[in-house]
């Protein structure tokens, strides 16, 4: 399996929530995980984000920043383009998603015709889920 992942389920690779283990799992077994580029400060300001809420301690901030940025070369990136930026435009109109999740979609549609094989995404945000199986991707649970 070719796994895109967003930065909803990125962020369980490095913080310990409902479906963690899953998307662990999941990443240890395929074949290539790939994210788009923006991702890296999506998911560092999620992390601190939860710190905000008082959901993770500055310890436990702190470990999972480490981790994610230690981790971040193992990652297949998808550049963020003139050209993907205009797709997903088009997919904001097209499935009514919010800026970021057309970029998450363009990206695993860019990745997925390059690859030339179907991939799935992983992400936990119920409107991008549901935009990606009606552009034909596998997802994720």
């Amino acid at each position: 399996m070719n796994l895109y992942i967003d930065t909803s389920a990125l962020i369980k690779l490095f913080v310990q929530e409902t479906y963690s283990n899953e998307i662990r799992q999941s990443v240890e077994n395929a074949e290539l995980v790939a994210t788009g580029l923006m991702t890296r400060a999506e998911t560092a300001a999620g992390i601190n984000r939860l710190a905000r809420m008082n959901f993770l301690d500055e310890s436990q901030r702190a470990m999972a920043l480490n981790d994610f940025r230690q981790k971040w070369d193992d990652f297949h990136r998808i550049p963020i383009t003139e050209q993907l930026v205009a797709h997903a435009d088009l997919l904001t109109s097209q499935y009514l998603l919010r800026g970021y999740d057309a970029i998450h979609l363009a990206c695993a549609l860019t990745w997925q015709d390059l690859l030339n094989m179907p991939i799935t995404l992983a992400t936990f945000d119920k409107e991008l889920r549901q935009a990606a199986q009606q552009s034909g991707i596998q997802v994720f649970l």
